[in-house]
């Protein structure tokens, strides 16, 4: 599909990142008012923890939806649809006076809040090919990197003029102005002849066999234990801030700034990158910024007899970095893998990477988050864990990967 004239390329992306924000700002808005909602609703640590992890299972969950869903009836009919979902979800969650309502409501944020960000990535390679689409995708996830730096600085403003429910009315709000501004602006870049009639268990049969690809799983792990790396101090984050730290809730910046900020350049970064530099070396610097990281962090963390800012967080700015050079790389590569199915693709990866984190919010980050050694040796095992799984796919495929540009025209056609 050729790009709509009536739809910039910056226009597009101001629209796909704010389409992707809305699922960072659901975790991390209401990390400054885990104290304050713990106290009203009876809650101690460990429960709140609970409101992200049942966040990301039904986000993991519906994720293997919003996609094939969106290569069936259209992608802007199933995103408007999500949006929908979300704003009451946001309302239920504002309303909750007791921890189970909150739970349910949560529930139902996790569900319809991967649509933007699923369906996002499917819209941009259906209108943009090669070097163009690496560019696009950098520039979402530029802005997309806004949204955890900015999230819990706006959930401390929001409890400085009222109680927590506020940050909820928020959620509700910014979903409102996104719902209008995709019925305004937001073409349908996935027309009727194109989309896929699938049924149900031939859904299934297509996800088993993207899932038996070892190429994808190697892709697909690759970008999500490295992202785990990072996303272990998202998760832990009142934890490290406040009780390692010992900072306020109106403080977060101190984490999430050097984090994001260390994203958004990997992304304006990879955007310059694309058509000069190969994916392949774009991605060894990538994990060359997260191992560094890795290593400053652990080596502080072992040497400092108490932690504190800013070099406690100094090292999070190379791993987000690092993040932010190997995926768009690594996410349009299993795009072109399927081509005919690229919402299906695009739900599998999102699925992968949403269990992975998933099970960190949930299991890990309780045990670990009580001491910054423990923290910072977690992570560097998922970095380290990523770059295996990426070393072992420059070793085992034919495929090396380039610049999407070059992998425009790749099929699956094997099972390594």
């Amino acid at each position: 599909m050729k790009p709509d004239p009536s739809l910039s390329s910056l226009r597009l992306a101001v629209l796909l990142g704010g389409l992707a924000m809305f699922g960072p700002f659901s975790i991390d808005t209401i990390f400054p008012a885990f104290p304050q909602m713990g106290a009203q609703l009876g809650a101690d640590k460990l429960a709140m923890q609970q409101t992200i992890s049942v966040y990301l299972l039904t986000y993991a969950a519906m994720s293997l939806v919003h996609g094939p869903l969106s290569d069936a009836l259209g992608r802007k009919r199933v995103i408007l649809a999500g949006l929908c979902v979300f704003l009451l979800a946001s309302v239920g969650c504002a309303l909750s006076t007791d921890m189970t309502t909150l739970l349910l409501f949560r529930a139902l944020q996790g569900l319809s809040a991967g649509v933007g960000f699923i369906v996002g990535r499917a819209v941009i390679r259906d209108v943009y090919q090669g070097d163009d689409a690496q560019r696009l995708m950098s520039q979402v996830s530029m802005i997309f990197g806004i949204a955890p730096a900015i999230a819990p600085i706006i959930g401390g403003w929001l409890l400085g003029w009222g109680r927590w429910p506020l940050i909820f009315w928020f959620l509700a709000a910014f979903s409102a102005a996104l719902l209008l501004a995709v019925s305004l602006w937001l073409p349908e870049t996935h027309p009727a002849p194109a989309r896929l009639k699938v049924p149900p268990r031939h859904l299934l049969r297509d996800y088993f066999a993207i899932v038996a690809n070892s190429r994808f799983q190697r892709l697909a792990l690759a970008g999500s234990l490295s992202f785990g790396g990072l996303f272990l101090y998202i998760a832990s984050a009142p934890a490290f801030v406040m009780d390692l730290l010992g900072l306020n809730e109106r403080q977060f910046a101190w984490l999430f700034l050097p984090a994001i900020g260390g994203m958004v350049v990997g992304a304006f970064l990879s955007g310059r990158a694309a058509g000069r530099i190969s994916g392949t070396r774009l991605s060894a610097i990538g994990f060359s910024c997260m191992g560094v990281g890795a290593l400053c962090n652990v080596g502080y963390n072992a040497l400092a007899t108490e932690i504190a800012v800013p070099w406690a967080v100094l090292p999070l700015s190379l791993a987000g970095l690092g993040v932010a050079l190997i995926f768009p790389i690594l996410t349009l590569s299993i795009l072109d893998m399927y081509p005919r199915q690229r919402g299906a693709a695009s739900s599998l990866q999102a699925f992968s990477n949403l269990l992975v984190n998933a099970i960190i919010a949930g299991l890990l980050s309780p045990l670990v988050s009580h001491h910054g050694l423990h923290l910072a040796i977690a992570s560097a095992a998922f970095v380290t864990l990523g770059w295996l799984f990426w070393r072992w796919e420059m070793r085992n495929s034919r495929y090396q990967p380039q610049c999407p540009g070059d992998a425009a025209s790749m099929e699956p056609t094997e099972q390594l």
